[in-house]
């Protein structure tokens, strides 16, 4: 049990901070998903080092025991909406961050139309105007499961006159 005062970190730092090339990268990944910091960058990279890290286990097992495991993890990224029903193992550690951002509330909000930009839809969600079903949601890192896009509405009340 930790401190509930001092949360644990749901991220890891890059092994070598100052890296030019990886340096750009981030920097182009935080504009076009419109990331505050590179904190959210680093907590979607750990998300996907620990699914890679999942199915490359996968290929130490043998026999119904890998069967069951793959179709389990199959079954929980197929319900996240990152792999398709039929996805193997390789198709899993195929997987980029970007596939993770692609998930965020944040950007779909911007990608289904109902924001400008994908600042104004980092806006509209932290400003709680974003509901999915009839829930408001305001983390623009709501990771978006398969299903709920078509739930996802903007509520923008009118201007008091």
């Amino acid at each position: 049990m930790g401190d509930p005062k001092r949360p644990r970190k749901q991220y890891e730092t890059p092994g070598h901070p100052w890296k030019s090339d990886r340096l750009s990268m981030e920097l182009q990944l935080l504009g076009e998903y419109g990331l505050r910091n590179k904190r959210e960058l680093w907590r979607a990279e750990t998300i996907l080092r620990k699914i890679r890290a999942q199915a490359r286990s996968l290929f130490v097992l043998t026999g119904e025991k890998r069967v069951q495991e793959e179709s389990r993890l199959i079954q929980r990224l197929y319900k996240m909406g990152l792999v398709d029903e039929n996805a193997t193992a390789d198709d899993i550690l195929k997987l980029n961050v970007r596939d993770i951002l692609e998930r965020r509330l944040q950007t779909i909000v911007f990608k289904l139309g109902y924001a400008k930009s994908i600042h104004q839809a980092r806006q509209l969600i932290t400003h709680g105007h974003v509901y999915i079903k009839d829930n408001k949601v305001k983390s623009p890192s709501y990771h978006v499961m398969r299903g709920e896009e078509s739930l996802i509405r903007v509520a923008i009340p009118l201007e008091a006159k």
